[in-house]
């Protein structure tokens, strides 16, 4: 289940850095774990998903226990600060201060211990919540606080937020959910923090219980007077556990567990070294009713009635998150069947148990509520597995959904769970909404509609004024949260944005009773000080992410960003040119601060993101930890030299622009693109190198090479020779020259005289390489009944996308191939004729790159009616034009692999479409993330290792276990080449299988002409 990261090429400290100083030295000497000092690492911990930033000391990525135990001591020795970080999806700054910033996501995550009678499971603090649960599910077994963070959030973070989840009315909150935490004090003391019946509380940990038990006692009357009664409430410390009247306080053993003391205590008490949860049978069945409402106020005013159906999961999402997920190309189709009508409101209503046929009599109780409640047919009935989880995939990205909004307003997060009783849910959200209005600004709703904790985020742009509506507004909220007797921090916990009010939530004597608990365990302040105890104020502008004094950098780029340099009114949701709006970058800088910190790039699951932080696991190779140092550079925190800085050149170095992120990062950070521009920036500085020059320049030589195709072939089977030679270059010597061969298009020409005409894209790599997947895409077409055209130009070059150029950073000379292309192919688009490409990063550059390089309305036009071959295909099949004679393959069998672009796209379902027309197929898709080649990055020395072992994730173990009677289909070339060394199983485009299986071919191909 888990990936076993590996460790790439070890930096050097920079001289004259915070890596020179004593604690770095002895960290770096007697710890076996990674050591980050540089200010380029440090700023990558210096921010998690809130608004804050904070520079720490340094970052330790304990290798182990030992590890970890040793950097604790190492710390106590120079009487620093200790701050615990999992995943860094905090969203109050919890995980953000002066402290040494301790990482335990990339190895302190395994299963300790597991006893499936007693339904528990040991694991260290680092485990990523979704990893865990896979692990348990063979066992039927899950553990069941379903944050929406899931796929990156750690257990360890999870406790020490109390985190809650969407099934908590069912489940209840991580402090229902831990049985025991192994910790470290601060004074170096472990213990066994568990159930007191069971604990042999003595020296320090009983100094620690009786001081507990003793404040619980004395401030009896204020725990009943002024903690919230509501499920919902993480606020402060759970001190009223401790109180032997309080019925919450008892376990089956009629005793406190010390553990709960630390759930919620955002590691300001103790360090977690491992967590033994309490476990949950998975439901045999769940069914989904999704109730759509006319007003959003109705939808709060009747969830009080809906949760006494006995729904495990009650769960909201307001329009504008609707509209923004109908934007969402990868969400609109998903978010649509969900719909009736235009609702201003819809509650995900799930009911799970074992018997199905009593779920969806639930479901059928639940439409004839809404039918009494005056709103007939208001339910759409989902009792598909598919259907639901796509919908809660939606619902869960609910917080990255609504920070894709463009422009410098963007919803804030620090009221943002509030909890109140159901009764009074619809007064609540109306009057805030109220209070938006009163500042000009609207709120985004959505969450947990069953527990009355609504995640709620106003508008506000906190570089101009943001601050002080911020404050006011938090006061409003407060005022309300106190007439309803709610709590004011109901599940993301206190950090820097809610600190200041655990004393107006709790008064001042259950405020100094936290002191006096903090001074307990940590007498002299130094884990994850000013959290709860003495936090700072939740607008001191020192702390923000975007403090006085921010600003971008001066930049010319390359391509345009302007897009992204918007105004969006709050009220409304239009969008309009924002001018400069302050920003130097020519909008470059917003796309980078598009980043929330959200860490769903940090995912495992299914999707192309981020191939190089799933084989490394460092921040710094997942788009987040890209993000923000982009934005570090761009703002000038990592010098003037912006993005030709050496900390952008590396911390792109193992980006393979494979553009999964432009779909899977649903604020839409391109990372590809900006690569693009950051390789422009460095190459204006620096120049480029031979091989860099022999990439770049391909389309130019490439007829030249072809001419001497066979020498350098020869010259490849001289191991002297070919390993002198490209170890000059910088080439890994394990793989192979590129094979150059008689051009296609120097013989291609139409054989076919028809009406429906079509113009064949050929690119570089397909004219000089593969030609013959060129000649299978004509016979195709041909057989299809289309006249094929082809990107030939009169006395030149072929037209070419210029991608190679893009790769190097020689951004003028693909505009000015795109130029070329442009002129050359307008004629056709202009008379209707279809553009059709065979790779996927060569076609798609007219559909993506062309629209960055200022040619406006030409290049909108040639993008629309540019396709893939197999997407022309589709189109026209479903238009009725086109009808293939195809037969069945030799042993049916075929293994999909799909490139990355084609992914990003969401161009893959239409190979999956025209594989599926060849009779008796049977194909099957690799799940994989990037093949690890992305074009020149596999044949680079440097780069070996990384590129196989992307390679190895997922996409090799599929192609060796399909076995030599499959046919392996991969339409990129760079992917059919790694295929090939690393399995060393030729791959096919699409073009060529359509073409084996058609009629006139024959059905008794032999094998060998497919090539495998």
């Amino acid at each position: 289940m888990l990936v076993k990261p590996i460790h790439l090429v070890p930096r050097s400290p920079t001289p004259a850095t915070s890596s020179a100083t004593p604690l770095a030295a002895q960290l770096r000497r007697e710890l076996r774990g990674e050591v980050l000092f540089e200010r380029a690492d440090r700023g990558r911990y210096a921010t998690d998903a809130s608004i804050y930033q904070i520079m720490p000391l340094g970052v330790v990525v304990p290798r182990d226990q030992d590890d970890l135990l040793l950097a604790l001591d190492i710390a106590r020795s120079h009487r620093i600060p200790v701050l615990a970080r999992g995943a860094g999806t905090s969203q109050c700054g919890q995980t953000v201060g002066e402290a040494l910033v301790l990482d335990n996501s990339k190895w302190l995550n395994q299963v300790i211990d597991f006893d499936p009678e007693a339904r528990t499971v040991t694991v260290e603090p680092g485990m990523v919540l979704d990893h865990l649960n896979a692990w348990l599910k063979p066992h039927g077994l899950w553990f069941p606080v379903d944050v929406s963070t899931a796929a990156q959030c750690t257990i360890g973070g999870m406790a020490g937020n109390n985190s809650c989840g969407s099934r908590s009315i069912e489940y209840g909150n991580m402090v229902h959910n831990v049985a025991a935490i192994d910790a470290v004090l601060a004074d170096g003391t472990q213990g066994h923090f568990g159930r007191l019946g069971q604990m042999a509380a003595s020296g320090r940990i009983g100094d620690i219980v009786a001081g507990l038990q003793r404040i619980a006692v004395r401030e009896r009357g204020e725990i009943a007077e002024r903690v919230p009664k509501v499920l919902r409430r993480v606020g402060g410390y759970n001190i009223d556990l401790f109180d032997c009247q309080n019925p919450r306080a008892y376990t089956d053993d009629g005793m406190a567990n010390l553990a709960h003391i630390l759930v919620g205590s955002e590691g300001t008490l103790a360090y977690s070294r491992q967590l033994t949860l309490a476990l949950a049978p998975l439901p045999a069945h769940k069914v989904l009713g999704v109730v759509n409402f006319p007003t959003f106020y109705q939808a709060m005013d009747l969830t009080q009635h809906i949760v006494k159906l006995g729904p495990t999961a009650v769960e909201l999402v307001d329009r504008t998150m609707i509209d923004l997920s109908i934007s969402n190309p990868a969400f609109r189709p998903v978010i649509e069947k969900a719909l009736r009508g235009r609702p201003q409101a819809i509650l995900l209503v799930e009911f799970a148990g074992e018997q199905l046929d009593a779920l969806l009599q639930k479901l059928a109780s639940l439409d004839e509520l809404m039918a009494d409640l005056q709103l007939p047919g208001a339910v759409v009935q989902m009792s598909g597995a598919a259907e639901q989880k796509a919908l809660w995939d939606v619902r869960k990205a609910g917080l990255n959904i609504m920070m894709s909004m463009k422009g410098d307003g963007k919803p804030v997060s620090f009221i943002e769970d509030c909890a109140v009783p159901l009764e009074h849910l619809a007064e609540y959200t109306s009057q805030l909404t109220e209070v938006f209005h009163k500042y000009g600004t609207e709120g985004t709703w959505y969450a947990h509609a069953s527990v009355g904790t609504l995640h709620v985020r106003p508008i506000l742009d906190m570089r101009r004024g943001g601050a002080k509506d911020m404050r006011e507004i938090a006061e409003a909220a407060s005022a309300l949260v106190r007439k309803y007797k709610g709590a004011y921090s109901g599940e993301h916990g206190d950090g820097l944005c809610r600190g200041e009010w655990v004393a107006w939530q709790y008064g001042p004597k259950i405020n100094a009773a936290f002191s006096e608990i903090k001074a307990l365990f940590d007498p002299e302040n130094r884990f994850n000080p000013d959290k709860i105890v003495r936090p700072p104020k939740m607008d001191d502008a020192a702390n923000f992410r975007f403090a006085p004094g921010y600003a971008e950098l001066s930049h010319q780029p390359m391509l345009d960003w302007s897009a992204w340099n918007v105004k969006r009114d709050p009220l409304s949701g239009e969008e309009s040119a924002a001018g400069t709006g302050g920003d130097r970058s020519g909008g470059l800088a917003k796309l980078v601060e598009m980043c929330n910190n959200n860490g769903h790039c940090r995912k495992f699951d299914a999707g192309t993101m981020c191939p190089s932080y799933r084989i490394t696991k460092d921040e710094k190779h997942v788009t987040r930890g890209r993000a923000n140092t982009l934005r570090l550079a761009l703002s000038g925190q990592l010098g003037n030299a912006g993005l030709a800085s050496a900390e952008v050149k590396e911390v792109l170095d193992l980006c393979v622009s494979c553009k999964g992120c432009k779909r899977d990062c649903p604020t839409g950070v391109d990372m590809a693109k900006i690569k693009i521009e950051a390789r422009a920036a460095w190459v204006g500085q620096h120049g480029l190198s031979l091989r860099e020059r022999l990439v770049g320049f391909m389309p130019k030589y490439a007829p030249y090479a072809a001419s001497l195709g066979r020498l350098i072939a020869a010259a490849d089977k001289i191991p002297l020779l070919s390993n002198w030679l490209k170890q000059r270059i910088g080439l890994a010597p394990q793989r192979a020259f590129p094979q150059f061969k008689s051009a296609f298009l120097n013989t291609a020409k139409p054989n076919v005289a028809s009406e429906r005409e079509v113009l064949l894209f050929v690119d570089t790599f397909n004219n000089y390489m593969e030609p013959e997947n060129a000649r299978a895409a004509q016979q195709v077409l041909e057989a299809a009944g289309y006249k094929v055209h082809f990107n030939t130009a009169a006395g030149a070059r072929p037209l070419c996308c210029g991608r190679t150029y893009l790769s190097a950073g020689l951004v003028e000379q693909a505009k000015a191939e795109a130029r070329r292309t442009l002129d050359a192919l307008l004629p056709y688009v202009e008379r209707g004729i279809a553009i059709v490409g065979l790779e996927p990063s060569c076609l798609l550059s007219l559909r993506d790159e062309f629209l960055s390089y200022g040619y406006g309305e030409e290049a909108r036009k040639l993008a629309q009616s540019a396709y893939l071959f197999e997407e022309f295909l589709v189109r026209e099949k479903k238009a009725g034009r086109l009808q293939l004679d195809l037969k069945p393959l030799p042993g049916n069998k075929v293994l999909l692999h799909g490139h990355c672009h084609q992914k990003a796209f969401d161009a893959l379902r239409p190979v999956q479409a025209v594989l599926a027309w060849i009779p008796q197929v049977e194909l099957s898709t690799v799940e994989s993330s990037c093949c690890g080649m992305a074009g020149s990055f596999g044949y680079e020395a440097e780069h070996y290792e990384a590129s196989m072992a992307m390679a190895e994730l997922t996409l090799l173990p599929a192609v060796r276990k399909a076995g030599k009677d499959s046919i392996v289909v991969a339409d990129g070339t760079s992917c059919r080449h790694q295929i090939e060394d690393g399995a060393q199983t030729s791959a096919l485009h699409v073009a060529r299988v359509l073409a084996l299986a058609l009629a006139s071919r024959g059905a008794d191909q032999n094998v060998s002409d497919k090539g495998v």
